[in-house]
């Protein structure tokens, strides 16, 4: 039977075992006590915190990484500015980015969630006011979600992926993993 693990991946950490291309290590999943053998259903940018999705299942790595099966990623994004329903229709209908068009993406305005506290704080700007979207897409590039609100005037201040299909990172807190049956 496959195994999949869900990770609360923290803010600085690397979505990999090893870094090396960097002089001074930075921290990586090799520090957080995971069995052996499991491997990243796919990536988040250092600078992004939240769900990652770990297995020693190939076929469902691939299920679960590869958009061609399209599985929906939901992030909550903290933004700069006070996004209108006229700023989130572009990121509904498609962004262009230097890579190409992204595919539409489901996009709201939230209310701020309760999350971990994030270590460093995101700067605050007394001047500069900020809003919490929801973001759920179906692709998965390199750094889409930033890409895509900083395209329409929203740049993302803080980002944490909460759901990937059906799993959640509801319960876990930066660092923490816990082992779910594989569906």
């Amino acid at each position: 039977m496959a195994r999949l693990i869900l990770l609360n991946k923290p803010y600085g950490l690397l979505s990999q075992f090893t870094d090396a291309k960097s002089p001074s290590p930075r921290p990586t999943l090799s520090g957080l006590g995971l069995p052996a053998g499991v491997y990243p259903a796919g990536r988040l940018d250092r600078d992004s915190e939240g769900l990652l999705l770990l297995t020693d299942d190939g076929r469902l790595q691939a299920r679960i990484a590869e958009p061609r099966h399209k599985m929906e990623k939901t992030y909550l994004a903290q933004v700069e500015g006070g996004p209108t329903e006229a700023d989130l229709e572009p990121l509904r209908r498609g962004v262009v980015l230097s890579d190409g068009p992204t595919q539409p993406a489901k996009a709201r305005r939230i209310e701020a969630p309760e999350l971990w506290p994030r270590d460093p704080p995101i700067r605050v700007r007394q001047t500069v006011p900020d809003a919490w979207i929801e973001v759920a897409i179906t692709e998965g590039r390199n750094r889409q979600v930033r890409r895509m609100t900083a395209a329409v005037g929203l740049p993302t201040l803080r980002l944490v992926r909460w759901r990937i299909g059906g799993w959640t990172v509801e319960g876990l807190a930066p660092g923490e993993w816990r082992e779910v049956e594989a569906r």
